[in-house]
């Protein structure tokens, strides 16, 4: 609706019509008409401060920037810059709906005062504040509204999409998967259904962890909300039997989880056998080593406070919006963080086992590929690295050592290169960069590679194989590979992936296998593998885990999304 003043020049004086100008903003717009509507009016300011602002353009309302560079003049050009957000001079019932759910962005772990919900308030207050005394807005305060409430959308929308950082520039050793949408297309849909809150869900990750682990959050904010949980000095271990007055507390912290049931806490200062329980319920959720007694490594798990789990909480719902949108009907997923792998059709686990993964200084890396082909029985082409760091040092100690581990040696490369007896070479002279040598180990029981390798080529040169060492499974953290991840059961594994290729049983694989040559076996169809690292989760029954951030991970991304600002 026009102002009064206008509307009066408009009655008074019809050859003025031409002359008027609205100051919109900051930004004084082109001569319209007084007969032109409100919306008009709105749009022509709405014209006007995206083309005064550049390309791309850099838009302020006030002191606070406009951060969608592009899918903001993008929406508002395709809609012929009529106004999203407001009519007849008040905000539209889905402005109200917008500010709602930024609100709720800390139930995904985000931040509202990310999406301009200070200064739209204050706008929509004043807005409806001049309604009751019978004033009308300006239109330079609903077109700050309308770019204000548009910017939020497209980036709250953003970042459930896409999340708030970027994983590749704070870690080289991850590789996103972002997602991709036509945001002005998003928030045109959220406009025309007045399906704001439907819009924004359909950018959430739809994988049912991501809500499980949002849920954990919430439980989580609760705990911190009503007081948090007891810090149980340090001391002597405590078990069951043992008296002490530090059980006490103990049993306060493992109610506060859930780990302790009320109705078996009797209150008093012995370990009892329902302490135990829950003491190795809460060991068994933190991926200690179960046994039920509160040791050093069980007791700085209890200690660690409700903030550091939230945080652990929010860093792990980032790392889901990294992720594709769709992970595959049945996927291989390896949680690099917890030391396991799982087949998952249908959302459900089909196979799970344990697996090894890189030590601190040769970590494994985090992105999704494709597995293509097996190979029963593999050689194993010794990568340059560890031939430099591993093989050429153990050659220098022990002459034989190249021979025992059945390794042969070549000197160059591809279908020319030519063996070389170990034993003829004096390995103290060897430079290890430089060295010209390449290491194969033979298939065999010994094979460092084990019985099977499953790859899915990516430029990690990373994939899954058996071992020779089983015996480092049983261990509570499996950090011991060069990057490449073992695995507990690959036979079973094998069996899985060739389930659509009936020539191969479990049967003939481990025949094959006995054979001690390398075969390659293509897949009928290729199987979507996913390296992940969470420390934290909910599993379906609602239990929450948390695990130890083995390669200092987390602390990298809590410290982005502290500093992170909204994306352009």
């Amino acid at each position: 609706m026009l102002t009064s003043r206008l509307r009066a020049h408009a009655i008074c004086g019809a050859g003025l019509i031409a002359a008027a100008a609205i100051l919109a903003g900051n930004v004084l717009v082109h001569p319209v008409s007084y007969a032109q509507s409100e919306s008009g009016v709105i749009a022509e300011s709405l014209r006007n401060r995206i083309e005064a602002a550049g390309v791309p353009p850099k838009l302020t309302v006030g002191d606070e920037r406009i951060h969608a560079s592009k899918a903001l003049p993008a929406f508002y050009e395709r809609r012929g810059y009529k106004p999203a957000w407001s009519a007849n001079g008040a905000p539209l019932p889905h402005a109200d709906r917008l500010i709602n759910a930024i609100r709720g962005a800390d139930r995904e772990g985000l931040r509202a005062a990310d999406y301009h919900l200070g200064r739209v308030e204050s706008i929509v207050g004043r807005i409806r504040a001049a309604a009751i005394d019978g004033r009308e807005p300006s239109p330079g305060l609903l077109v700050d509204l309308d770019l204000l409430l548009t910017d939020a959308f497209m980036i709250y929308g953003s970042h459930l999409l896409v999340g708030r950082v970027n994983p590749e520039t704070i870690d080289p050793e991850w590789v996103a998967n972002r997602r991709d949408v036509d945001m002005a297309m998003v928030l045109q849909r959220a406009v025309d259904s007045d399906g704001i809150e439907v819009e924004l869900s359909k950018l959430l990750p739809p994988q049912p962890g991501y809500g499980r682990l949002k849920d954990a959050l919430a439980r989580y904010e609760d705990i911190e909300e009503r007081g948090g949980w007891p810090s149980i000095r340090e001391g002597d271990k405590l078990q069951v039997g043992e008296r002490d007055s530090r059980v006490e507390i103990l049993r306060t912290r493992l109610l506060a989880t859930g780990d302790l049931e009320a109705a078996q806490n009797d209150g008093g200062d012995e370990f009892d056998e329902p302490l135990e329980q829950a003491v190795i319920k809460f060991q068994g959720r933190h991926g200690l080593d179960p046994d039920g007694v509160v040791g050093p490594a069980t007791l700085a798990a209890l200690n660690a406070t409700v903030a550091q789990r939230l945080g652990q909480i929010e860093t792990n719902l980032e790392r889901w919006r990294w992720l594709p949108q769709d992970l595959g009907m049945r996927h291989i997923l390896v949680n690099i963080a917890n030391f396991e792998l799982d087949v998952v059709e249908n959302d459900r686990i089909a196979i799970s086992m344990r697996a090894i993964v890189g030590r601190d200084y040769r970590r494994t890396p985090v992105f999704s590929d494709r597995m293509t082909y097996i190979v029963l029985s593999p050689y194993w082409n010794v990568p340059p690295g560890i031939a430099a760091n591993d093989i050429i040092p153990a050659a220098r100690k022990d002459p034989q050592y190249l021979a025992s581990k059945n390794i042969k040696v070549f000197q160059g490369w591809g279908a020319d290169a030519k063996a070389v007896a170990p034993g003829a070479v004096d390995w103290s002279a060897v430079s290890a960069r430089g060295s010209g040598y390449r290491f194969r180990q033979d298939p065999g029981p010994t094979n460092a590679l084990g019985r099977v390798k499953f790859m899915f080529p990516n430029k990690f040169n990373v994939y899954l194989h058996d071992t020779p060492s089983a015996e480092l499974f049983e261990k509570t953290e499996r950090a011991f590979s060069s990057g490449c991840i073992r695995i507990e059961k690959p036979i079973e594994l094998a069996e899985y992936v060739l389930t659509n290729d009936s020539k191969w049983t479990r049967d003939t694989i481990t025949s094959q296998i006995q054979k001690w040559k390398e075969h390659t076996v293509p897949l009928a169809e290729p199987i979507p593998v996913h390296l992940l690292y969470w420390t934290a989760w909910a599993d379906e029954d609602g239990a929450v885990h948390f695990r130890r951030d083995i390669y200092g991970r987390d602390r990298k991304i809590e410290d982005a999304l502290e500093r992170a600002a909204p994306k352009s």
